[in-house]
């Protein structure tokens, strides 16, 4: 036979796009259609239903960026059409290929019932199936002209961003609004076509399947008759009955197919406008699981579940009514989709405790996975909380996007820090937008890592990012393909059903420790600073508010805020998107976060300021209250009292120019360009920096990758550098112990001031930066004269390590990663940390000196600031601040206590003379760090005490409660008792816990 493989197939796509589609809608009338543009930002419901429309013609421009227009359509189901199936098709000016990405709507009845969204991939309104002839039609649609910022040109700077630098220049163009005959047998003949030709295309030329369903499709097309196709199209369809029919190979991948909206919490559009991208969404899918019985739809993000049942109480009703039939699933268990490399330990674990108490207290549904499809990366930290928030599995996509090493496994064990681990999905096919293409389901089959011990597959299915969700298609698709031969066989179900699955036919699958590290999105960690710094003050003022909170409540029966502490929590934890606070959003949604962060600021040191006063009376005796987990100068942890003195600190001239510091612990010499070139630890008799090398060396290097501006940094940035040694000024200081040093470089200019405390063997590096550079990269550099193969970095409950070689692509692809509060590398009996308040971003690299003394030089550069001008094109501009420290001679308890000191600081607060106040609860051992102080979120008044092993060891540890115990619990992180664990040994108010490495353990505290 004649090898017609080629015209078949053409003919298949033109008959389709010329002929069958355009024959969906036979027949169509006009609609009249009138606008009403609201002012400024978006009115509510019943306002723009009742606001006065003005006419508006098809063809017409409308929606300045971020409007809102509420378009009113009316019109009369011609009486001809009576028994037949009539649609609304409401085309605002969508580009098919850009849902969730330009202007969307949401289409009510007069009566302000919503009837479902609309965007590029989804224009219908069903008005009667069949109707009766001459109804009357009357819609409004709530649209919003959201500017395009990522178009076909991709990452292009745009003002687009904030509305405040938009403009009022009209987006789109108002295409069609007509009522219009549905004819539902030749939409199903388009869809007969697609599968088949989409499966066609995947299966091996020399395949019997393949040329059975070629010829199938080309009796199908010789069917239809073009200038008749609603006629004929019964009678196409019949002809693909039989290859239609076909089932499986018993041997077929299994996808469990999972409804889907990625709603990106924020990205390209603002916090305001999500709130409306969720409500357009979950109207379109609850009509869509009234229509299709087999259709199940999963939804994660707290937060985007109470913006529904807070904004748009009419569509909540709805979703009520979805969940309790169980095909509407709560997924996730989180606030949001976060971050997880950058939170820290308390905002990781409160992502999960106020996200599963909302499904909680709203369904009284408990999901047993986290949902994180679109994050970029995962730290080695999470699977512990994972488990200590009651669930054991874990789905994303992400990974998949790594450039240099292909993931080894979809379905895994994944191993944390502290030997937890968490059952694990990479969905294989790629992509957490699932259409049901063939080509998709063909790829999820062909690339499956664990053929031959295992067969399920997860797809997440319809439009995410800005949403839209699933489409009828999609699920006229999936039921083709649940027993279809040459195809993976297709079922609907929940997440919880595809564990199951999973789980029971793969009880030994691989294990994989440590973090799993997206080899993409680097820059993220540095990207937009003030959000960061932003964050991370947050969540140490929370930590700060909780404790002296509870501590004056227990003490001085102050009033616990918990609706205050919880609504903030829930602030913060937003915040944390995996597109806020990675930098990787618009410029609005940043100018946002700033005032944000801002007033949770002011709120929070409200709290703690009116619960310290509680604490320590009124008088004018000055009292140090020391929130941080460790005894300082004498004041205990969670505790306060009249700090010890220290010592002091020299300031001296060196020959050359420049500066010594001495403190009797640490000698510092400052050259006079400003660098450090010597930080000799005196009771070591050991120098810190590198020979011939000087650390607080600023370095600014190009910075312009490929793609994805504000996400990615390639490795090439290192190809260029220019060392920042020139100074305008080096100086002493104004407290007159301390070195301040100016530098101007391109448009920007740099203040440092360079202290080094008594008493304390660390050397405070203060750095203001008045930022105006474009796309370049700023770094602060410590060579220090250490022989080491790997460095601890600082994560959640705990810290993990990375090689600084890289012997492997695997440790060469970390040129760029996440600490929190330390990094800290050694040889034995001598390290050095470098810790920071606010900076995540950093890089780690080993060299072998050529002459001299032949040692290792490791370098430890901060991440300071970037500058890319997408999607925000003011990115980082202006002044920002950071406070590290140098800490020579230092262990990692030492790492521990010190990045703690730099972010928690001390604050005097002037009271009564008795004004010292005991710590609620101690704790006899460092290694044990508390990380969290509180009264139960219930109510009840008990105090609850989080601690995790902070050293990467076992530790037996005694925590003494400044209070008379009635009893004390176990929980897990919701405060719910463990099912398995025992009452810890308790000796009145004395508790012992036995830890192994970097476990975390929630203690509740009942009082007598």
């Amino acid at each position: 036979m004649h090898d017609d493989r080629s015209l078949v197939e053409a003919r298949l796509r033109r008959v389709l796009d010329e002929r069958i589609r355009p024959a969906v809608y036979p027949e169509s009338v006009p609609l009249e259609v009138a606008v009403w543009h609201a002012p400024g930002e978006p009115v509510p419901v019943a306002e723009g239903l009742a606001a006065e429309p003005g006419p508006i013609e098809t063809g017409a421009r409308w929606g300045a960026p971020w409007g809102t227009s509420w378009f009113r359509v009316t019109g009369t189901v011609p009486q001809a059409w009576a028994g037949r199936t009539v649609e609304a098709l409401l085309d605002l000016g969508f580009d098919e290929n850009m849902p969730g990405f330009q202007c969307e709507g949401l289409v009510y009845r007069p009566d302000g019932t919503p009837v479902k969204g609309l965007n590029p991939r989804n224009q219908w309104v069903r008005i009667g199936a069949p109707v009766a002839g001459g109804e009357e039609v009357r819609l409004h649609i709530e649209a919003a002209s959201n500017p395009v910022i990522l178009g076909y040109h991709l990452f292009v700077p745009t003002r687009l961003g904030d509305r405040d630098t938009a403009g009022g220049e009209p987006q789109y163009t108002l295409t069609r609004m007509d009522l219009a005959v549905f004819d539902e047998t030749v939409w199903q003949l388009v869809l007969d076509l697609e599968v088949l030709g989409e499966l066609m295309a995947e299966l091996p030329v020399d395949s019997a399947r393949r040329w059975e369903i070629l010829r199938a499709v080309e009796k199908a097309l010789d069917s239809v008759d073009l200038q008749d196709v609603n006629g004929t199209a019964a009678r196409a369809r019949a002809q693909l009955t039989e290859v239609l029919a076909a089932p499986a190979g018993p041997s077929a991948h299994r996808i469990s197919a999972v409804g889907h909206a990625h709603i990106d919490s924020a990205w390209l559009w603002p916090l305001r406008e999500t709130v409306r991208k969720v409500a357009r969404t979950v109207s379109n899918m609850t009509a869509l699981l009234e229509d299709e019985p087999d259709f199940v739809f999963a939804m994660s993000q707290a937060q985007q579940w109470a913006w529904v049942k807070e904004h748009r109480p009419e569509v909540w009703a709805g979703v009520k009514k979805a969940v309790a039939e169980g095909r509407f699933v709560p997924a996730g268990g989180m606030w949001v989709e976060s971050d997880t490399n950058m939170p820290g330990s308390e905002a990781m674990a409160r992502q999960f405790v106020h996200g599963k108490r909302f499904f909680l207290d709203e369904f009284g549904i408990e999901n047993d996975e986290a949902w994180l499809p679109d994050t970029f990366g995962f730290a080695a930290g999470l699977p512990q909380i994972i488990r200590a928030a009651g669930a054991t599995r874990l789905l994303t996509q992400k990974i998949s996007w790594s450039q240099t090493n292909g993931f080894p496994h979809h379905t895994f064990q994944w191993e944390g820090i502290d030997g937890t681990r968490i059952f694990t999905h990479f969905p294989p096919v790629d992509t957490y937008n699932c259409a049901m293409k063939g080509s998709e389901i063909a790829h999820a089959a062909r690339n499956f890592k664990d053929k031959g011990v295992a067969r399920h597959s997860l797809a997440p299915t319809g439009w995410g990012d800005g949403g839209g969700g699933t489409t009828r298609e999609m699920v006229a698709k999936a039921a083709r393909l649940r027993d279809l031969e040459g195809s993976a066989k297709v079922v609907w179900e929940p997440p919880r059903a595809f564990f199951d699955k999973a789980e029971a036919e793969y009880p030994e699958p691989p294990v994989w420790v440590g973090e799993l590290y997206l080899e993409l999105h680097r820059a993220t960690l540095t990207s937009q600073a003030k959000t960061k710094q932003g964050n991370r003050r947050s969540e140490h003022l929370l930590r700060e508010a909780e404790l002296w909170a509870a501590t004056a409540a227990v003490r001085r029966g102050f009033p616990y805020p918990y609706e205050e502490l919880d609504r903030t929590w829930k602030t913060v934890l937003l915040h944390q998107f995996h597109d806020i606070l990675p930098g990787s959003s618009i410029a609005w949604v940043h100018r946002e976060a700033r005032a944000t962060y801002e007033r949770v600021a002011c709120e929070l040191n409200g709290v703690i300021d009116a619960a310290q006063r509680a604490l320590a009376g009124e008088g004018g005796t000055s009292v140090v209250f020391n929130a941080a987990p460790h005894t300082r100068a004498g004041v205990p942890a969670g505790g306060a009292g009249t700090p010890a003195a220290e010592g002091v600190t020299r300031l001296g001239a060196r020959p050359d120019g420049g500066y010594v510091l001495d403190n009797g612990l640490l000698r510092v010499e400052i050259d006079a360009r400003g660098l450090v070139v010597s930080a000799y630890d005196i009771r070591a008799d050991r120098e810190t920096i590198a020979p011939g090398a000087a650390a607080n060396l600023l370095q600014i290097h190009p910075d312009f990758p490929n793609m994805w501006d504000a996400w990615d940094v390639d490795r090439f940035y290192r190809n260029a550098v220019t060392d920042l040694s020139d100074a305008d000024s080096v100086s002493a200081g104004e407290d007159g112990v301390s070195v301040r040093i100016v530098r101007s470089f391109g448009a920007s200019r740099v203040s440092q001031v360079l202290s080094l405390p008594p008493g304390e063997r660390r050397l405070v590096l203060d750095t203001e930066v008045d930022w105006h550079e474009t796309e370049k990269f700023l770094k602060l550099a410590f060579p220090l004269d250490v022989h080491a193969e790997r460095y601890a970095s600082e994560t959640q409950f705990g810290h993990f390590y990375r090689p600084t070689h890289t012997n492997t692509s695997w440790e060469a692809a970390k040129f760029e990663a996440c600490n929190h509060r330390f990094v800290h590398l050694a040889e034995p009996g001598w390290g050095v940390a470098v810790v920071n308040d606010s900076t995540y971003g950093h890089d780690v690299t080993r060299t072998v000196r050529t002459d001299g003394d032949r040692g290792t030089t490791t370098t430890v550069r901060v991440s300071l600031l970037r500058a890319p001008r997408f999607p925000d094109p003011e990115t980082d501009q202006g002044v920002h601040r950071f406070r590290h420290a140098l800490v020579p001679g230092a262990d990692i308890a030492d790492a521990v206590r010190e990045g703690w000191r730099v972010n928690q600081p001390e604050r005097l607060v002037t009271g009564a003379g008795e004004a010292e106040v005991a710590p609620l609860v101690t704790v006899d051992e460092d290694a044990v760090v508390v990380t969290a102080v509180k009264l139960a979120d219930d109510g009840s008044g008990d105090v609850v005490v989080r601690c995790h092993e902070a050293l990467g060891g076992r530790a037996r540890a005694t925590l003494t409660a400044g209070f008379e115990v009635a009893r004390v619990t176990v929980t897990d992180l919701l405060e719910r008792p463990l099912p398995d664990a025992t009452e810890p040994d308790r000796d009145g108010s004395r508790i012992t816990v036995r830890l192994r490495p970097f476990e975390l353990v929630t203690l509740r505290f009942g009082r007598a």
